[in-house]
C-alpha cells in the first residue's frame, strides 16, 4: 500500500479511533526501511510499501510484544492515550478561548493553572498523583462554570 492507503485502512480497522498524518505515516515507513522491516518501491509516482521477509519474522516472533493494535485503538489503547488526547484537546480549546477573547488577567490565571497543571502532571508519572477530581471536568466540558 503507499501511505494514503495506510492512513485510511489504519483509520477502519481502528473503527475511526486512529487515523495517523502523513507526518506521523512516511517518518514511520522510512525508518521501518532502514531497519530493513519494510521495502518500499516506486508504482505510478507513489511509493508503495510492503513487509520484508526479516519484517513478517519480526511480527511473528514478537506478537505477544505488539499486542491487538485494532483492539488497543477501539478501547484508547493500552495507556488510555485516547481519553489523554481527548481532554489535552478540550483544554487546548479552552486556552485558545482565553487567548482569543481574556483579559489580561484572565491570561495570567490561565497561565499560572497551566503551571500548576504541568507539575502536577510529572507528579503523577513520578508516583505522587494527586486524587481524581469528583466530577470537576466534567462541569468545565459541559460550560457550566461556578466559582468557588
Amino acid at each position: 500500500m503507499h501511505g494514503y492507503q495506510l492512513i485510511q485502512r489504519i483509520g477502519e480497522k481502528s473503527g475511526g479511533v486512529w487515523r495517523p498524518s502523513p507526518g506521523a505515516i512516511y517518518p514511520a515507513l522510512n525508518l521501518l526501511q532502514d531497519e530493513g522491516l519494510v521495502e518500499l518501491s516506486e508504482d505510478g509516482g507513489r511509493r508503495l510499501a510492503s513487509l520484508t521477509e526479516a519484517g513478517r519474522t519480526y511480527v511473528t516472533e514478537h506478537a505477544d510484544e505488539l499486542g491487538e493494535p485494532w483492539s488497543d485503538a477501539s478501547t484508547g489503547g493500552r495507556r488510555g492515550g485516547f481519553e489523554l488526547r481527548e481532554a489535552g484537546g478540550a483544554l487546548a480549546q479552552a486556552i485558545a478561548q482565553v487567548a482569543r477573547t481574556g483579559d489580561a488577567a484572565q491570561v495570567a490565571a490561565a497561565v499560572d493553572v497551566l503551571a500548576r497543571a504541568r507539575r502536577e502532571v510529572y507528579l503523577i508519572l513520578a508516583g505522587e498523583a494527586p486524587a481524581p477530581s469528583d466530577g470537576a471536568a466534567g462541569d468545565a466540558e459541559s460550560g457550566d462554570v461556578t466559582e468557588g
